[in-house]
């Protein structure tokens, strides 16, 4: 089983700046794509950026052109580079990883999440 254990998080002032970090650790075959989330009170949890292990990113709108995922895969560990910040963007932010286990079952696994707070 695969843990994935974020950091990074805290409060800022709108148009600063923070970097998530979300390292995976475990016995396992593979980390295939790596993603993170975030969910605000009272709103359904959204995409905020994903990367494959081949380095493809995909991005939620709402961040377009502010944030920028990247990875590692040497260190099993994804990042999550957040400018420009908003109001809007505090959340609580996850990290997602689709793993591929020793017997080459997939499973998805989450982080415990890390909160990001941006005051106007």
């Amino acid at each position: 089983q695969v843990q994935l254990v974020e950091s990074g998080g805290g409060l800022v002032q709108a148009g600063g700046s923070l970097r998530l970090s979300c390292a995976a650790s475990g016995v396992i075959f593979s980390i295939n794509a790596m993603g993170w989330y975030r969910q605000a009170p009272g709103k359904q949890r959204e995409l905020v950026a994903v990367i494959t292990s081949g380095g493809s990113t995909n991005y939620g709108d709402s961040v377009k052109g502010r944030f920028t995922i990247s990875r590692d895969n040497a260190k099993e560990t994804v990042y999550l580079q957040m400018n420009s910040l908003k109001p809007e963007d505090t959340a609580v932010y996850s990290c997602n990883a689709d793993v591929t286990a020793i017997s080459r079952a997939r499973y998805e696994s989450w982080g415990q999440g890390t909160q990001v707070t941006v005051s106007s």
